[in-house]
């Protein structure tokens, strides 16, 4: 048997650190290729690590909510030699079979083989044979096998390659052997609580919005998949108990600090560099709607996928094409305007963990349903902390849906790099001038932020109103949506 020790991969460009935020393995656990081992948070999103080997897992390195420094030891596994040789020589297949991975592989690849060769401490007293999963009692309480990927490096590469999709999560095990120290506050241990027999199943995120609303995850059971809780769950119950104790005073706490990183951290710092480099100039727009949202209810009514922020996203996309350069960034280092040919549409997600920025790649190639089923898609996977960082990579352009929240407009601040960002405000009844007339009809507030240096005010003001006119009258583009 030979101990390896798995270090931190590089989980994206510029990434320097991540925290864990879950273990999903203790020590002694016999682990299985690509078997997820832990959940960790980049500065981008939520990701899960799946093991680079099968064995049995000696030591784990850091703590739930520790943060581990990119190469820092994560975790030891002592692997038996025959699977240590082939990972090695399949990693090497790998790495010729796959040419083109380009800088962000070739750091992965550093990364793991620091993690081969480095110097590994006894986990284990000298001598001690390694316990199996029948003596230890950690026997998986239902079968579940991890599927087996290609190759150990494809395992390691989390981040560059279809490793980020590993399947089914395997069943979660009962810890019987001493656990790392826990954190000492409250939210750390209710994110790091394992889901073993008749507990919880929850993502991290979910947990976490648990324990702010107060919500007992082990008295829920579970609508997701495979009996997971999902955030609607978590949602109701806090409803109802809202509703059954309606005049219960909430109960005094002190005050709390909160380390500062993560997505938070790195939301902060862009805000910050947009709102001080990019100069910000926004302009407002009210339109009646009601005949976009009557278009949303006929396609629902037909089998449909379709939304009123789908509808917004298509109008933004054809509106690009009369003014493009909306569509551009101002690179400084090089002394250029990069106009874009494709339409990276972001669109921003509020989040347990902050505000995340997923891009739908190509998005003037889509349809009002295609566009729809792919914003539900990435808002969904945002929420539940499943938001991979390549997700959040090559946009261009974004919308952010404020009148979700109830707000008529406002002032959104640019995504770093990009030209404009389009806020839509909540869908209001009210008596507007209609054919002479004035007739109560759904209307709308459109709030653009835009880069001065790229987009003049007529610019801006002609963008904001073509959007606007495909919404007021999307009949007059249907053979575009």
């Amino acid at each position: 048997m030979t101990v390896k020790q798995f270090a931190l991969p590089d989980l994206g460009e510029g990434l320097t650190e991540s925290e864990v935020v879950e273990w999903h393995v203790a020590v002694g656990d016999r682990v299985t290729l690509n078997q997820t081992i832990a959940d960790v948070e980049t500065a981008k999103a939520v990701v899960q690590l799946p093991s680079p080997w099968a064995g049995i897992v000696t030591a784990l390195h850091a703590e739930a909510g520790g943060t581990v420094e990119v190469g820092a030891p994560l975790l030891s596994i002592d692997v038996p030699a025959d699977a240590a040789a082939g990972a090695g020589a399949g990693a090497a297949a790998g790495a010729a079979a796959d040419p083109e991975r380009g800088t962000a592989g070739a750091a992965a690849d550093r990364v793991s083989a620091a993690a081969d060769t480095a110097a590994v401490p006894p986990a284990l007293p000298a001598g001690a044979p390694a316990a199996t999963a029948e003596q230890t009692g950690t026997a998986p309480a239902e079968s579940a096998e991890a599927p087996v990927g290609a190759s150990a490096r494809t395992a390691v590469l989390v981040g560059y390659g279809p490793a980020v999709e590993t399947g089914r999560r395997p069943a979660r095990r009962p810890r019987t052997l001493p656990e790392p120290a826990s954190p000492s506050t409250r939210l750390r241990d209710d994110l790091a609580r394992p889901a073993g027999r008749g507990a919880a199943l929850a993502t991290p995120p979910v947990r976490k919005l648990a324990h702010d609303r107060g919500v007992d995850l082990g008295a829920l059971v579970g609508t997701g998949e495979g009996g997971a809780v999902t955030r609607a769950d978590v949602t109701a119950a806090a409803d109802r108990a809202r509703a059954e104790h309606p005049l219960a005073a909430p109960s005094p706490s002190a005050d709390t600090r909160t380390p500062i990183r993560g997505v938070r951290r790195a939301t902060a710092q862009a805000m910050v560099a947009s709102a001080f480099t990019a100069p910000h100039v926004t302009e407002f727009l009210t339109v009646d709607v009601t005949a976009t949202t009557e278009l949303v209810a006929r396609l629902r009514a037909a089998g449909h996928d379709a939304s009123l922020l789908a509808v917004v996203a298509k109008a933004l996309c054809l509106a690009v094409r009369r003014t493009p350069d909306v569509n551009s960034r101002w690179d400084e280092e090089a002394g250029e305007i990069i106009r874009f040919g494709r339409v990276g549409l972001g669109i921003a997600v509020a989040t347990p963990r902050g505000l995340v920025v997923p891009c739908i790649p190509d998005a003037e190639a889509l349809t009002v349903p295609q566009l729809a089923g792919a914003i539900r898609e990435l808002a969904t996977t945002a929420r539940e902390g499943r938001t991979t960082p390549q997700a959040m990579r090559g946009g261009t352009i974004t919308i952010t849906n404020i009148g979700s929240l109830g707000v008529d407009g406002g002032t959104p601040i640019l995504v770093p790099g990009e030209a404009a960002i389009l806020a839509t405000g909540a869908v209001r009844r009210q008596p507007w001038e209609f054919e002479g007339g004035i007739a109560l009809r759904e209307v709308m507030t459109l709030s653009l932020s835009f880069d001065h240096r790229l987009v003049d005010g007529e610019q801006g003001a002609r963008f904001l109103t073509d959007i606007a006119g495909v919404l007021r009258d999307p009949a007059s583009v249907l053979a575009l949506l």
